[in-house]
């Protein structure tokens, strides 16, 4: 998922200011961890680990890739500087994955316990 977003959100807010691009990076983060710790479900904690492990995860990825189409079309020092930002950029996206990690899984576990109070055997 989070991978998903952060290519769409590369295409949609290419060009624009630091602003917004720090709002995006924080939306993918809370997203990509909202659907992992949905589906991963549990306790919390779970939650917000999975989260976590999977914005970074997802963001690293893009990283590479950018990492790889940068060299090709600029070099290798613009190249190894958008590495080292985006390696500190790594612990930003850990953040709000953690924060929608640990919702998800408490939107599950809630959901869960409405459906099984709900129902009759």
């Amino acid at each position: 998922m989070t991978l998903v977003l952060g290519f769409i959100s590369g295409m949609i807010y290419a060009g624009s200011d630091a602003s917004v691009a720090v709002l995006h990076w924080g939306t993918i983060g809370i997203l990509g961890g909202l659907t992992a710790g949905y589906l991963v479900g549990g306790r919390i904690g779970s939650g917000a680990l999975h989260g976590g492990i999977a914005t970074v995860f997802g963001s690293l990825i893009l990283l590479v890739i950018a990492a790889f189409t940068t060299l090709l079309f600029a070099g290798v020092v613009p190249m190894f500087s958008m590495v080292v930002l985006g390696l500190l950029m790594l612990a930003f996206y850990a953040i709000p994955g953690v924060l929608g990690g640990a919702i998800g899984s408490w939107a599950k576990s809630r959901r869960t316990t409405t459906e099984m109070v709900g129902t009759r055997a």
